[in-house]
């Protein structure tokens, strides 16, 4: 047994067992600070038209005839690329695009091939405001058009509603007037981390699907995919059972050599060594559209390139845990959110050696809640990782016993959304357990001298 690994579970990488815990989720908070300095930093996504009409007053109104000619002929490039991929047109998605380019028009059938394999239900291209770059114009000339674009898409099986990432294409105009694609790249170091840089941006790709169930690898690596595919089903199989109320969404895994893949980014030294995945957020609205932190629908989760050797069903069930639970709101406080996930990993799972709980429990009781002062802070979760993760579980392991699933759930989803401040945690806890957060750690205590 290691200090935060699984209790009587010898794994032949204990260290890393332990540390994994510290890694999971602080890239992801790291992430959203992104989100926020990206927003802040003015990637506007949403232009007045007061702006519009002060661009159409410089030259009495010609202006704005031609931006609304510019922004029909742009959504009819981006209408045609989306049908092009439902339809499985190829010739037709790169029919827009630069043919002078001829590494771009490669990289766009790449995509292309990508985006096929992933089954969409839904999929459109919608522009959301021009952005500026001299330096861009000056490349492609004065009809420049840079513009930050929201892709909507819903992967049939997978996603229960529409989610949106975020793009940013330049077009410039051709001699006869029609628009054309030149980059998809001039925006990306501008554009809000975690809601662009897909799996299907990456090279070429394998796809590979199961009920409720959708990995991706590098082309040719079939049998990562198999082995991901299964450790996913009996993962998805059990946070559905376990998890109060059922969970009746899916489990994304991207195991790809790419280092930076959605909301991950594992060319971070400590990210590079430490994390096994992370579940990283899907948006309904993207960051800086209604909410600064975006609305968020579901998560995808993102293997680290370093470790995929080591994960398995029960790392998958912690984070697909995450991904249950990731609709109700950022605010649970951070005992909860990953004692929730390990409390699920540490159940009993078709396939898995049942766990000794009675004697981790003890351990825990021993070796960290007998130094511990209060609950892990939110603040120095991950600095105390090796201490954090095991009273977490403890609290949750409480919560259970005691109260049942249903009132955690209930307890879960009022603290993800409403329990912004300290006094707010206080009152749906005491509401729902009859003690504050404080209340249960003294409760711990007291179970301990039992």
């Amino acid at each position: 047994m290691t200090e935060a690994g699984r209790p009587d579970r010898r794994s032949r990488h204990s260290r890393h067992a332990a540390d994994r815990r510290r890694s999971r989720v602080w890239p992801i908070l790291l992430s959203l600070a992104l989100v926020a300095a990206a927003v802040a930093g003015g990637l506007a996504l949403h232009r007045s038209s007061q702006d519009d009409q002060n661009a159409a007053d410089g030259d009495g109104g010609t202006t704005a005839i031609d931006l609304a000619a510019r922004s029909a002929a742009v959504d009819q490039v981006l209408k045609r690329r989306a049908q092009a991929v439902l339809s499985g047109n190829e010739q037709e998605f790169v029919a827009d695009v630069d043919p002078a380019d001829t590494g771009l028009v490669a990289r766009q059938r790449t995509l292309f091939t990508n985006l096929r394999q992933f089954g969409f239900a839904k999929l459109a291209y919608q522009q959301l405001a021009q952005q500026y770059d001299d330096t861009i114009a000056q490349k492609y000339g004065p009809s420049t058009y840079l513009v930050a674009v929201a892709m909507q898409y819903q992967i049939s099986g997978i996603d229960l509603v529409p989610v949106r990432a975020m793009l940013g294409y330049t077009f410039s105009r051709r001699p006869n007037g029609t628009w054309m694609l030149v980059s998809d790249s001039d925006l990306d170091k501008r554009l809000p981390r975690g809601s662009h840089q897909e799996a299907w941006d990456t090279g070429p790709v394998l796809v590979k699907r199961a009920p409720r169930v959708l990995v991706v690898v590098e082309q040719g690596q079939d049998a990562l995919a198999d082995s991901l595919v299964t450790m996913s089903q009996s993962a998805v199989k059990a946070v559905s059972k376990s998890w109060p109320g059922g969970w009746n969404g899916s489990g994304v895994v991207i195991a790809l050599d790419d280092k930076v893949v959605r909301g991950a980014d594992y060319s971070q030294p400590k990210n590079a060594e430490d994390a096994l995945a992370m579940a990283t957020f899907v948006y309904r609205t993207l960051p800086g559209e209604a909410t600064g932190e975006g609305q968020r629908a579901d998560s995808y989760v993102v293997i680290n390139p370093h470790n995929r050797t080591k994960v398995d069903a029960r790392t998958l069930a912690h984070e697909f845990t995450h991904v249950a639970t990731a609709p109700y709101g950022s605010y649970a406080p951070r005992w909860l959110v990953e004692g929730a996930a390990t409390y699920v990993e540490f159940l009993p799972m078709d396939g898995q050696k049942d766990l000794a709980i009675s004697q981790y429990r003890l351990d825990v009781r021993t070796k960290y809640l007998a130094k511990a002062k209060a609950l892990p802070a939110d603040a120095t979760f991950f600095d105390q990782a090796d201490s954090s993760y095991p009273l977490s579980w403890l609290a949750l392991d409480y919560l259970f016993n005691r109260f049942g699933g249903t009132e955690v759930g209930t307890l879960y989803r009022e603290l993800a959304s409403l329990g912004v401040t300290q006094k707010d945690r206080d009152r749906i806890m005491l509401e729902h357990v009859g003690m504050t957060e404080a209340g249960l750690f003294r409760a711990l205590k007291a179970a301990a001298a039992a």
